[in-house]
This record gives C-alpha cells, sequence and structure tokens, in this order.
C-alpha cells in the first residue's frame, strides 16, 4: 500500500482535484449506501474512512476539513435552533429538561464507572470520559428533517435535553480543566459566570434588535444570507470567547433567528441547500478520516477499550431514553427516535478528548494518551452508525404512524380543500410582498402552485409594456423558485382589468385572489383604489388586500379585527386558516378582537386546527370600539381587518366608512384586509363545526335548527 502510493503521490494536494473528489464523495456516497439501505450519512462517514489516511490515503485531514467540517456542525446545530416549532418548545421545556437529566447523569455515571473500574484510568481521566458519555451531538438531525418530523414532540425533547447535557459536560469540563490547571478558584468561577450572564444577554436582548433593524433595512437574498451565516458564527464565536463550545452558540443563533426566517422564505431554502448540499457532507466526511481500525486488529486491548466504550455509552445513552419514555407515556418509536438523537457523540467529545490529551498531570505525562483518542474515535464512528439507523427507522415509523392516523379525515380534508391561489401582479414593487404572503398561506401539503397574472392594457401594447409584463412575471417566478414553489404565470390582453382579472378567477377555478394595496396616483383617488373596489364589488370569492409597512419577517403580531357574527360567512374557516398558518410560519402570535360567540368559535377552531400556534382573543364589544385598537399597535405588528362585502350576514353600515378610518388611524402599521368568501358552495367549511354551538356547515343557530324541525313537524 505505501508503495502504491508513494507511486500515485498521494494523499493528493492540489485543491481543486481535492475539492472534486469531496464532491464525488457527496454525489455518489448516498447513490451506493442507499442501494444497501444503509441511511446515507453513515455512507458519508463510511466513506471518509475509505478515503483517509487511514484507509486508501486519497486525502489527508487537511486545514479545509477542519474549516467546512466545523460549519457543518454549526450548520447541524443552527438548523436544529431554526427549525424548531418555538411553540411547541415552550410546551415540552419541562420534558426536555427532564431528559436531559436522565440522559445527562446516566452516561455520566456509566462512564466514570467504565474508566476508573474497568480501564484503570485515574480520577480526572475517567471523569474526563464521564463528560465525553455524558454529551453528545445531533449528527442524526439531518434525518428528522428529511422526513419532515421537525416539530415532533420527541425531537423537541431531544434538542432541549442536548442542550442541556453538552452545557452539564462543558461546564465540568471547565471544572476539570481548571483543577488540573491548578486555578480552579472562586475567581475563575465568578468569571465564567460573569461572561457567560452576558453572552445570553446579548444573544437574547440585543441580537433580535439587530437583526431586526438589518432585516428591514435590506432585502437583498445575498446580502441576506451572508447576514445570518455572520450571526451564527458571531454566536459560536462569542460561546467559545465565554469558555463553552461554538455548536451551543450555533443552536443559540438558530433559536433567535427562528422568528425572522419562516419556513417557507426562499432565505430557509438557500440555507437548508447551501448546508445539507455542503457542509454538512463535509462534516461527516472528516469525521470517518479520524477513524483508525488498524489498531483494533494489532492491539488487543484496543479493542478492548472500544468495545468497553461503546457499550457503556450506548446502554446508558438507551437506558435514559427508555426511563424517560415510560415517564412521560410516549410511544416506543419516540422512544427509540430519542435515544437515536442522543446516541451520537461526534463534535463535542473531539473537543473534550483533546483537552484530555493537552492537558498534563506532570510534565511529559498526558490526562488522557493516544490509546484513548482512538478509542474515542471509535466510538464516535460506532455511535454515529447506531444513532442514524435508529432515528431513520423511527422517523419511518412515526411518518407511516402519524399518515395512518386518522387518514380518512385528512384525505377528505385534501379532497374538499380547493385552495388555489390567484396573484395579479402589474407592479414590481409589490411582487416580494405579495409572494412571501402568498408562501406563508398556502398548504404545503397539497403541494399546488401560485398562479401569478399580468395584464396588459389592449389598448397600449407596445415593446415597453410587454417588457414591463416579462419583468413582473420574471421576478415572481424568481422568488418561487427560489422558495422550491411551484408556479404558473399567465399574461392576458384586456381593457377592463377588473372584468380580465374576474375572467381569469373563474377560469383557473382559483379559490381566492391576493392583491396588493393600491398607491395613491392621482388626486382622488380612494384608499383601496378603482381595481380594488370593482373587485369587491365584482366577485363573491376571498379576496385579500395586503400591504407591509415592515418585511414579513419582521413581524411580531398578528392582530386581527373580527365582525360580529363573521361565522355565518362561508368562508369563515378558510381566512382563519391562512392568517393561522402566517402565524406558524412567522412563530408569532394572533390576538383576535371578536365578539363573545365569535371569539370563543375560533379559539376552538384553532385549538383543533392549529395547536402549534400561539392564539387569544379579547372581546371587542362593538365595531365602533374597532378605531381604538390602534393603541394597541405598534410598528412591527400586522392588522388583519376581517370585513364584508354590502348584502352578507355580518355587513355593517360602518363598513362603509373603514377605508377612510385605515387610512387615518392606522398608516403606521402593516395592514391586511379580507373580504370573506361568499360562494354558496365552499369547501373549507365542512372541516369543522360546532355541535354543542353552532352548526359552521350550514350557519344555522341551535334555535334555528329547532324551529325548522317544528315548522316541518307542522307541515
Amino acid at each position: 500500500m505505501d508503495a502504491i502510493t508513494t507511486y500515485l503521490n498521494l494523499p493528493i494536494t492540489n485543491p481543486t482535484w481535492i475539492f472534486f473528489l469531496v464532491l464525488c464523495v457527496i454525489l455518489f456516497a448516498p447513490m451506493i449506501f442507499s442501494k444497501l439501505h444503509i441511511p446515507h450519512l453513515i455512507g458519508m462517514i463510511l466513506a471518509g474512512v475509505l478515503i483517509g489516511e487511514n484507509g486508501f490515503n486519497l486525502l489527508a485531514r487537511d486545514a479545509s476539513f477542519e474549516l467546512f467540517g466545523k460549519v457543518g456542525i454549526y450548520f447541524i446545530m443552527f438548523l436544529a435552533g431554526l427549525e424548531m416549532d418555538l411553540q411547541n418548545l415552550k410546551n415540552n421545556r419541562a420534558r426536555g429538561f427532564i431528559f436531559g437529566f436522565f440522559t445527562t447523569i446516566i452516561p455520566f455515571a456509566f462512564g466514570f464507572i467504565a474508566g476508573y473500574f474497568f480501564l484503570d484510568y485515574s480520577i480526572p481521566a475517567s471523569l474526563l470520559l464521564a463528560c465525553i458519555f455524558a454529551s453528545h451531538t445531533l449528527v442524526a438531525y439531518p434525518i428528522v428533517g428529511r422526513y419532515g418530523l421537525g416539530k415532533s414532540p420527541a425531537v423537541t425533547i431531544s434538542v432541549v435535553a442536548t442542550m442541556g447535557a453538552l452545557l452539564f459536560a462543558l461546564l465540568f469540563l471547565a471544572g476539570i480543566s481548571g483543577t488540573v490547571k491548578g486555578n480552579n478558584d472562586v475567581w475563575f468561577w465568578l468569571l465564567f459566570v460573569g461572561k457567560f450572564a452576558v453572552y445570553i444577554f446579548g444573544m437574547f436582548f440585543l441580537l433580535p434588535k439587530l437583526i431586526r433593524v438589518f432585516f428591514r433595512k435590506n432585502s437583498e437574498p445575498v446580502i441576506q444570507f451572508t447576514f445570518t451565516l455572520a450571526v451564527v458564527f458571531l454566536a459560536a464565536a462569542s460561546a467559545e470567547f465565554c469558555g463553552l463550545e461554538g455548536i451551543l452558540g450555533a443552536f443559540l443563533a438558530g433559536l433567535v433567528l427562528n422568528r425572522f426566517v419562516p419556513n417557507t422564505s426562499p432565505l430557509m431554502n438557500r440555507i437548508e441547500f447551501v448546508g445539507n448540499a455542503l457542509f454538512i457532507p463535509y462534516f461527516l466526511i472528516g469525521v470517518g478520516m479520524l477513524v483508525n481500525v488498524s489498531p483494533l486488529f494489532h492491539e488487543g486491548k484496543a479493542l478492548a477499550v472500544v468495545a468497553i466504550m461503546v457499550v457503556a455509552s450506548t446502554l446508558s445513552k438507551y437506558f435514559a431514553a427508555l426511563i424517560s419514555r415510560k415517564v412521560f407515556k410516549m410511544s416506543q418509536n419516540e422512544g427509540v427516535m430519542m435515544f437515536g438523537l442522543t446516541e451520537a457523540h461526534a463534535a463535542g467529545a473531539l473537543a473534550m478528548v483533546m483537552v484530555g490529551v493537552n492537558l498534563e498531570i506532570e510534565p511529559g505525562v498526558p490526562l488522557m494518551n493516544s490509546a484513548v483518542l482512538d478509542g474515542v474515535v471509535m466510538m464516535i464512528l460506532i455511535s454515529c452508525i447506531i444513532s442514524s439507523i435508529a432515528t431513520d427507522q423511527a422517523a419511518k415509523r412515526i411518518k407511516v404512524a402519524s399518515e395512518g392516523s386518522g387518514k380518512t379525515e385528512r384525505r377528505d380534508s385534501t379532497a374538499r380543500d380547493d385552495e388555489k391561489i390567484l396573484i395579479p401582479i402589474n407592479e414590481p414593487g409589490n411582487i416580494e410582498t405579495l409572494m412571501s404572503t402568498a408562501f406563508m398561506m398556502r398548504n404545503q401539503k397539497l403541494k399546488r402552485g401560485l398562479i401569478c397574472l399580468n395584464i396588459i392594457n389592449d389598448a397600449d401594447v407596445n415593446d415597453k409594456t410587454q417588457a414591463h409584463s416579462r419583468e413582473c412575471l420574471d421576478l415572481a417566478t424568481k422568488f418561487a423558485t427560489a422558495a422550491d414553489v411551484p408556479i404558473q404565470t399567465q399574461t392576458r390582453l384586456a381593457v377592463n382589468f377588473v372584468t380580465a382579472t374576474i375572467h381569469a378567477l373563474k377560469e383557473n377555478d382559483a379559490s381566492e385572489l391576493l392583491i396588493g394595496l393600491h398607491r395613491k396616483r392621482h388626486q382622488g383617488d380612494s384608499f383601496l383604489g378603482q381595481f380594488a373596489q370593482g373587485l369587491i364589488d365584482g366577485m363573491s370569492r376571498q379576496l385579500i388586500v395586503v400591504n407591509l409597512n415592515t418585511p414579513a419577517n419582521t413581524i411580531r403580531k398578528i392582530v386581527v379585527a373580527v365582525p360580529e357574527k363573521a361565522e355565518y360567512e362561508k368562508g369563515f374557516y378558510r381566512w382563519i386558516n391562512r392568517i393561522a398558518r402566517m402565524a406558524e410560519d412567522l412563530g408569532c402570535q394572533i390576538e383576535f378582537y371578536a365578539t363573545e360567540t365569535t371569539g370563543n368559535l375560533i379559539m376552538r377552531y384553532m385549538r383543533e386546527r392549529h395547536k402549534s400556534v400561539r392564539g387569544e382573543y379579547e372581546i371587542l364589544y362593538s365595531w365602533n370600539d374597532f378605531p381604538a385598537l390602534r393603541h394597541e399597535l405598534s410598528p412591527d405588528h400586522l392588522l388583519v381587518v376581517v370585513t364584508a362585502r354590502k348584502g352578507s350576514i355580518s355587513y355593517q353600515k360602518s363598513f362603509a366608512k373603514l377605508p377612510q378610518q385605515l387610512q387615518k388611524e392606522f398608516a403606521h402599521v402593516s395592514l391586511m384586509l379580507i373580504y370573506p368568501d361568499q360562494q354558496e358552495k365552499n369547501n373549507e367549511v365542512n372541516l369543522f363545526s360546532d355541535p354543542h354551538h353552532h352548526d359552521a356547515a350550514t350557519g344555522n343557530t341551535l334555535v334555528g335548527r329547532w324551529l325548522s324541525k317544528w315548522i316541518g313537524e307542522l307541515g
């Protein structure tokens, strides 16, 4: 083998060929190992073993693997925080802390016993090994993301437990290091606590303000992406400065950015794409390149060390997951998921064992020798394999179980949900607002695209107007492609824009229309403009008029004003779904202002269909109190006004002066007007009903049904 590597001039040192070979591994490893039914994460690690200096010696683990590997593990932790459902986190934080306690204490005890009694390590070395066992890394988290289970309670509990275990291990590691170095005094811990307090204050109080200001003033995609990565590495570097691990800072950066990066946004799509396509595979390959299996075949003691480490660490994590599952009364699949996510040891274990190798008890005598390093690296490989297999199997079963339960209900819901959003676009300045709003409102499970319509005045057709039309549609296509949303574009020639839009609505069988607020151009124009007013008067399907004064991802609260008897409108549940999806994507709170009857019905529906959304309602006794809502709003709030057309059940005479009220009282906030669907046939209405109070499908009260039955008996 040495002669071959010398003849071929291996390992490869040319940067171009290094990057080409890594890309080939990233490309072909998942394809090859998928044929063997092996998770692609394991494939990446095993590929790293083969091409590394302990395998075929094709590549050396140079500075590029150090750099990209660190970026990769940061991406894993960052995505874990970024994709987390904050409401789910709030609901499961207690269970997360309990599981974190079990998955820290039990492995810690196993690690100390294994090191001190079975491997004959010193007490400091055994304690350091216990810290390695207690910590773990979310190596298998990309599997969770691939199955779309990021919001599963088992995943949330595991992520919270991971942060708790890592923090405990790092604190204990700092104590061991300080003791060995002889500087573990009161001032050391006071300084550590002070730096940690300043770090937390900066992360959760100062950084969000900076992020909000930046996103308000910068909408360029490349700049936003670069800024996001800068925030991640700032958080990671600051964590290391405080004596913590960078992966903890990357996770906290994900939590802070969670509300600023909606799941359906182009920015989220770019972050996931870059991380999963390059940085995370680079990290996994780099982990594999560390593995050296040769000592296992030449040194019997090395094999025993690895066996003891693997068995002790795996059993301890398994018992912690098993006990927690029993305490929380969770399913077996969820327990396996918790075990899989907390089994892998990678970045934290490497950092800790390197501390042990570099620490010297006496001059020239390290706390841990190279044999321990080889054993820990082998433990990392085997734990990552076990973690990937367990997580993959659990994710499959949880996905199948979730699709099997309530399958009929979801199939009926999907069949009845006629969602098809039509967006007329004629002004480039409105396109980003309209597209981002549609991304958040659409039902991702239906996988239906958006329809973007551009209308050209038939009397003004020339090269300039046609170029303007292409510009608008190309821009809309660009936004949709960046967010991975299907789109259909159409151009129409017409004399009357309102008539052409209504015809397009009918021809495409669109469920609703999403338009931007009229930008006043001529003196005497109304607040809504002739186009919007014409659509209000000429169509009966849902119409949404939106005007955002601030980027959607900086909205902190959605305030919804609902008129009396809104529940009797045919499109009542349609607009609730749209607003709830927006709030879920933005991670913000919804506050409904409605009558007691309407508010209770809305909240019951929200609890049934949108459990993860933080929603509450305040009583709005009369629509005359609506202007007073201006005192409850700030520039980073979105005001949603649910109104009605003339002749509808919930229409009030005061709606006639609504445009003037909005222009005068609410010019400082982002605004959305909703004219609910009034068609006789509304497919979403039957998705929910309240048999105890109100028949949502027919709009009849209990008294009305009793009267109908009584009249029928008289007949």
